[in-house]
């Protein structure tokens, strides 16, 4: 078995990943399959932190046009993340026999245990899986934000961002078959370049910290052990 190039990583993971091929709710495959890839991350003996959105459920944005106040859609999205947490928790545990804690930046402490940065630490040095939900717990953040203050907080050696994209391009690939892939790129270069893997806000973060991010694409069997290992075809931003 290739050594892992990382100990502890930050798994960033779109609502949309358990929303299978249409996107949305949560499909049966699609979430054993994300459950699957973070059991055999923890087989390879790395300490495995995951912040997961919401948008299979619910995205703030889509109630911009609503006249609903975006603080209040924003919170609804947090809470859609717990969804999702407590999924992925049931099927890493029951399925895959793989421990794990969901802490919230929402105190629902019936349903998880409330974010408190040494715990997190604890449990993850224990082998635990690290599900953390309600994003940074503040309106007007996306969880993307909350996965670079985490794995901050954690101490994570790398932000593992899984897409349906095979990295970041120049375009949309989905909408312009010349759109470019690159192999590697600056914090700077994908601000300046406005690339939207990410939100400002998170990639100035990792920057901060010299926290690297490999975008890759979260479709076959063994994506993320190889991302682990360095053998993903993704993107790396450092």
């Amino acid at each position: 078995m290739t050594k892992p190039k990382f100990k502890r990583i930050m798994l960033k993971l779109s609502g949309e990943m358990l929303g299978g091929d249409n996107g949305f709710g949560i499909q049966g495959d699609a979430l054993s399959f994300v459950a699957g890839e973070i059991a055999e991350a923890v087989k390879l003996g790395v300490e495995v932190a995951v912040v997961i959105g919401g948008g299979n459920i619910w995205r703030g944005s889509t109630a911009a046009g609503w006249d609903m106040e975006r603080a209040n859609a924003d919170y609804m999205g947090m809470l859609a993340t717990v969804i999702n947490g407590l999924a992925l928790q049931g099927i890493l545990e029951t399925k895959y026999s793989v421990y794990s804690r969901v802490m919230s930046a929402i105190h629902m402490q019936e349903l998880a245990e409330p974010y408190i940065r040494r715990k997190a630490i604890k449990h993850l040095a224990k082998g635990r899986v690290v599900i953390l939900v309600g994003g940074t717990g503040n309106p007007y953040f996306t969880t993307d934000t909350a996965a670079s203050l985490r794995a901050r907080e954690v101490g994570a050696d790398v932000i593992l961002k899984a897409t349906k994209v095979d990295g970041i391009y120049d375009k949309d690939p989905a909408k312009d078959p010349n759109a470019v892939k690159f192999d590697e790129l600056t914090y700077l270069e994908v601000i300046s370049k406005k690339l939207k893997v990410m939100d400002a806000t998170s990639i100035t973060m990792c920057m901060e910290a010299e926290i690297p991010i490999c975008v890759f694409k979260l479709d076959n069997r063994g994506c993320v052990t190889n991302a682990i290992v360095g053998e993903s075809q993704g993107t790396l931003v450092h």
